[in-house]
């Protein structure tokens, strides 16, 4: 399963394409809810701290670094992540879908 916010890039038909052709589930994400966004609460900033001050001599090289990044991250780290983003939808119910980032 695919769980993305609503930006631009991810909302392009091309994408939704690429998903269905590969059999990716999505599930639907709120509409201007950025506190939402896994990737920018776990992902992210692990990859950026990580990747920080690195140079790279191809793209090649930058997904073979990004891949080894991932693996390298514990199942449990990824199974915390998506407990706090369950804490997180649970507050979004809370406060009725009212902003609340840092909360």
């Amino acid at each position: 399963m695919l769980l993305h916010d609503n930006a631009p890039p991810h909302c392009a038909i091309y994408v939704h394409q690429f998903l269905a052709q590969h059999g990716v589930p999505v599930l639907d994400h709120p509409p201007y809810s950025p506190d939402l966004a896994p990737a920018d609460f776990f992902l992210f900033p692990r990859l950026k701290s990580i990747m920080k001050g690195a140079r790279f001599a191809d793209m090649a090289a930058i997904k073979k670094r990004v891949t080894a990044v991932l693996r390298s991250i514990l199942k449990e780290a990824f199974a915390d992540s998506f407990q706090k983003l369950y804490e997180r939808c649970q507050l979004c119910v809370v406060k009725d879908g009212d902003y609340f980032e840092g909360q």
